[in-house]
């Protein structure tokens, strides 16, 4: 399933301007056992066109890996489809100083810029589970109170917000959300790795998979 040509140019021309580059679009069947919901892509998937591709990727497919899941079973995409970045200094090994750009977190324009898109995939992705990965896809999905160190592994049952115009509303329909760590967490706490497998025990027994 792909959003419409004319959908991910109106959210190209929306995020125009910011300090974004790229643009992704969401992959997978429209009919995923579950359909995950990331930040925004980094460097890596601006280049290659594939959301989760770059070292957090490869993480992500061990996850699915541990629930009985492959790539091609799942919808991948993200709160924001374009990579937004920040300059830095990089001391290369000669001791040269060059210019850089770095992944940062989008801001809350950026995201409201490309939440048609995300509200597309939602209403036309059938999917039994949404997982969010991390504060931002959790926040996109179920306001900006919730925190994934409160609620990760447990699932939600209920509203979602979408783009009503200028602002979010929250759906007529229900869904179930499940949120978890992003995969890039683990890089700067080792400790959340024991809590990520300890969700994906909670999401698996929920899609009812043995990979045994």
């Amino acid at each position: 399933m792909q959003i419409p040509e004319s959908l991910a140019q109106k959210g190209i021309d929306n995020i125009s301007g910011f300090p974004v580059e790229g643009f992704v679009y969401g992959s997978g069947p429209e009919y995923p056992a579950i359909m995950l919901v990331g930040e925004a892509p980094g460097e890596t998937e601006i280049h290659n066109g594939i959301p989760f591709s770059g070292r957090s990727g490869k993480e992500l497919m061990k996850f699915l890996e541990m629930v009985g899941l492959t790539r091609e079973d799942v919808y991948i995409t993200s709160a924001v489809r374009s990579r937004p970045y920040r300059w830095g200094e990089k001391k290369e090994r000669d001791g040269t100083i060059v210019k850089r750009k770095y992944n940062r977190a989008p801001t809350a324009k950026e995201i409201l810029a490309h939440a048609p898109l995300l509200d597309y995939e939602i209403e036309n992705v059938k999917a039994p589970v949404i997982v969010a990965l991390g504060n931002i896809g959790l926040r996109r999905l179920v306001g900006p109170g919730q925190k994934i160190t409160e609620c990760h592994g447990k699932l939600i049952k209920g509203p979602v917000l979408r783009l009503d115009k200028d602002k979010y509303k929250w759906t007529e329909k229900h869904y179930m959300i499940f949120p978890t760590f992003h995969p890039a967490a683990f890089f700067y706490n080792r400790k959340v790795l024991e809590l990520i497998h300890d969700d994906l025990l909670v999401l698996k027994e929920f899609l009812g998979r043995d990979t045994e």
